[in-house]
């Protein structure tokens, strides 16, 4: 028998608490959990697969052709056609829902899109399950700024024509919707708004131009709003449809359509509809690059506010849309410094830096619109900045930049943030140097300006271009008054400098002369010197004594027995 001592282990088996997951595998479980990444799924048709499938429904009758296309809506919108309801069957996946779209398509291209769209109801269809509160009220404007929304009666008309039907005629008043489905109001199943997106992009990716008058015009708002939506398949619908569209539409419809539409979405309280306006944007601007340059002025200032957005999603969204905006600019003096500049602009701490490489730049291309778009921001920041040094830099951009302005009504729009500071500078500044340089910008820009800078409303035009004229005359006698002082500063400087060479000319004269007098004075005393000495020898060698007697016998006239007698 076996005894239990205090060292004695016992192993007692615990059941497991842990909760196993029925009718999923651990690989499925990890499957489920992927994402799908960034490269959305191939359009490949389910059934229409085949040159004899095609045939086969292209020699139907009307009726039975309509029965069919309603048949693969019904079915890209995820309902099930059941012939025999005793049998099980799956639920309607996202392939499924694929398949058909891409069926519905090849069955437009075959059969013509107006047929499919109009006679089969399916855009009626569509849009019912995209708008099913009405096209009011999914998109479009409460702010007078900014213009954007398309009539369901437009939707079908080609983007060629639309300059004929009027803008006014084509756009309407909304506003976005945000929150989650139902807040949304929407309704509809999302098996079905994602198969009303899964068929736009059909069209857009399988029948291409054809296309393009009826689905551009009449889902890119849909798309837009959808990606606001709290399914995962809809939100990558949502996305696909609209990168799918951008790429299909016309770049003539990105001023009148696409940019207020963008712009709009970028106003709505989800965050996800923002990030997909701001990459739609910078799409737009590889597939339309001159429309969107002619929009920067409207464009810029709708981006950068979203480049202080609290999401990290649009904040980096944000700043990789102003770079591709920006470029653009075909501008070859200013696109060197545009990364710097949009740098400066997401963050402040570059401004300097961005000012700087602005500097160095020499502006020899006209400056239009678009290119003040992209630095007058910039530069009315750095007129704000504490270092003096760094508003004179400011100052010398704003001054070479307004030489070069083409049309007053370019700059227009910028007087209003660049004057202002300008005279700042020129007032409250210390140094007269840099108050030099801002009133030189300052007379730059108000000539570029002309009579198109207005503070005050219409009413006073009158009375502004008066203030103009005084403020003008008032820094051109400034400046009159500056070059009088420093003209008569030169000319005092001239006079000193004239009487200080006329005292070293004299001052020179006057050494010249003690040095000859000195000289002249040397040159005497050696020869008196000389005559001194020839005197001494003379005397030294004479036989006569001081008094005339003679040395050796002491009379003046010597005797005959003298040695010294002659």
């Amino acid at each position: 028998m076996a005894s239990i001592t205090a060292n004695t282990k016992h192993r007692v088996s615990i059941p497991s608490t842990r909760k196993v997951a029925t009718g999923k595998s651990k690989a499925g479980a990890k499957k489920s959990l992927a994402k799908r990444g960034s490269v959305a799924p191939l359009m490949k048709p389910a059934t229409l697969v085949s040159a004899a499938k095609i045939e086969e429904l292209s020699g139907l009758d009307h009726a039975e052709q309509t029965n069919r296309v309603m048949n693969m809506c019904r079915l890209a919108m995820g309902e099930q056609i059941l012939v025999d309801r005793s049998k099980p069957r799956a639920a309607s996946t996202t392939r499924d829902r694929i398949g058909a779209a891409a069926d519905l398509a090849v069955a437009a291209r075959e059969l013509g899109i107006k047929f499919v769209f109009k006679e089969c109801e399916v855009m009626d269809e569509m849009q019912r399950m995209l708008f099913p509160e009405g096209i009011t009220k999914t998109f479009g404007n409460d702010d007078a700024s900014v213009v954007g929304g398309l009539k369901p009666s437009a939707s079908a008309v080609s983007l060629a024509s639309m300059g004929s039907l009027g803008f006014d005629d084509l756009t309407i008043g909304t506003e976005m919707t945000t929150g989650t489905d139902s807040k949304r109001g929407k309704a509809t199943p999302a098996n079905a708004r994602e198969g009303s997106l899964l068929i736009i992009r059909a069209f857009c990716e399988i029948l291409g131009k054809t296309a393009e008058p009826y689905v551009v015009g009449a889902f890119i708002a849909a798309a837009l709003d959808e990606c606001g939506s709290n399914s995962n398949s809809v939100r990558e619908a949502a996305e696909d449809a609209a990168t799918a569209l951008i790429k299909l539409a016309n770049p003539y419809a990105f001023p009148s359509l696409i940019s207020p539409l963008l712009l709009k979405a970028m106003k709505s309280s989800e965050w996800r509809v923002k990030v997909n306006a701001l990459d739609r944007l910078a799409q737009c601007a590889e597939t339309a690059p001159r429309q969107v340059c002619s929009a920067l002025p409207v464009l810029i200032p709708g981006v950068t506010g979203q480049v202080w957005d609290t999401k990290a999603q649009v904040n980096k969204a944000a700043g990789s849309c102003l770079l591709a905006i920006c470029k653009t600019n075909p501008n070859p003096d200013v696109r060197p410094a545009i990364p710097a500049v949009v740098k400066a602009v997401c963050k402040p701490s570059e401004t300097n830096k961005a000012v700087s490489e602005l500097m160095s730049t020499t502006f020899v291309v006209t400056v239009d619109a678009p290119t003040l778009s992209i630095l007058c921001p910039v530069l009315s920041r750095a007129l704000r900045e504490k270092l003096a040094i760094h508003k004179r830099a400011a100052c010398i951009v704003i001054n070479n930049m307004s030489k070069l302005v083409g049309c007053a009504q370019d700059v227009e729009p910028f007087g209003g943030i660049l004057v202002p500071e300008l005279k700042k500078v020129a007032t409250s500044v210390q140094f007269e140097e840099i108050r030099d340089e801002a009133l030189k910008a300052l007379a730059s820009l108000t000539k570029a300006l002309g009579d198109s800078y207005k503070e005050g409303g219409d009413e006073e035009d009158a009375k502004e271009s008066a203030r103009l004229a005084e403020e003008k005359a008032a820094i051109e006698a400034e400046q009159n008054r500056i070059k009088e002082e420093r003209d008569a500063e030169k000319a005092k400087e001239e006079a000193f400098r004239k009487k200080e060479e006329e005292e070293k000319r004299k001052y020179k004269e006057a050494m010249d002369a003690q040095r000859q007098l000195n000289k002249m004075a040397e040159e005497k005393a050696r020869k008196e010197k000389e005559e001194a000495n020839k005197k001494k020898e003379a005397a030294r060698l004479s036989t006569k004594a001081a008094g005339g007697k003679c040395q050796g016998c002491g009379l003046k006239r010597c005797k005959a027995g003298c040695p010294f007698a002659k």
